[in-house]
C-alpha cells in the first residue's frame, strides 16, 4: 500500500513592497511521503516571494513534467516556472523552451555550489533563468515553522523576507547565484 501526502494548510498575508503586492492566500500543502518538512516550507516561502493569483503548486515530486510551482496565463502558456533544488540541464533547457521565466532556489550549499559548478556553462546563454540559493541555516530554521495549520506573514522589502507567525520570526536573503 503506497504511503499518502499528508495535508497542510497555510493562510499567507502577504506585503511585499518590491513589487507593490499585498494579498493573503489560503493554500492547501499536500507533502509528498519524500518530502521533508524544511523542502515544503521552501515551497510556501518561494510562493509569497512570487505571489500572484494564478500561482499555483503542481504535482511536484510526483510528475516529472511539472515544476514545483507555476503560473500560467489565461490561455495556459506558462509565464513562471519554479523549481526546487539541483535540476539537471536537461530539465532547465525543457523549463527555459517552455517558461517565460524560469525560477531555481537551490539549498544543502556544498551540493549547489558542485551542481553550478557543473552546469554554469551550459545554462548561461538561458536569459530567462534566474538561480537563487537558500542558505542551509535558514532552510533549518524554516523547518520550525511547519505545523499542519500554519499562519504566516511574509514582508518583503529590498530583496529581504522578513517570515512571521505570530510566536517566532526569520529573516531570509536569498544569495543570487544567476540574475
Amino acid at each position: 500500500m503506497a504511503i499518502k501526502s499528508t495535508i497542510f494548510k497555510a493562510e499567507l498575508q502577504i506585503t511585499d513592497m518590491d513589487r507593490h503586492y499585498y494579498h493573503d492566500h489560503a493554500l492547501t500543502i499536500a507533502r509528498h511521503p519524500s518530502e521533508n518538512d524544511a523542502r515544503m516550507m521552501l515551497r510556501i516561502l518561494a510562493f509569497a516571494l512570487h505571489a500572484h493569483e494564478r500561482l499555483a503548486f503542481t504535482k511536484g515530486l510526483s510528475s516529472d513534467d511539472e515544476p514545483d510551482l507555476w503560473q500560467k496565463n489565461l490561455s495556459n502558456e506558462i509565464e513562471l516556472w519554479i523549481d526546487l533544488g539541483l535540476p539537471d540541464e536537461k530539465r532547465l533547457r525543457r523549463a527555459c523552451g517552455r517558461s517565460d521565466q524560469v525560477i531555481i532556489y537551490t539549498y544543502n550549499r556544498t551540493g549547489a555550489e558542485a551542481w553550478w559548478q557543473k552546469i554554469q556553462g551550459k545554462v548561461q546563454r538561458f536569459a530567462n533563468l534566474k538561480v537563487f540559493n537558500i542558505d542551509d541555516a535558514t532552510v533549518a530554521a524554516l523547518a520550525g515553522f511547519s505545523q499542519r495549520s500554519m499562519q504566516l506573514q511574509f514582508t518583503i522589502a529590498d530583496g529581504t523576507t522578513l517570515l512571521t507567525d505570530g510566536e517566532q520570526s526569520l529573516e531570509i536573503m536569498p544569495a543570487i547565484t544567476k540574475s
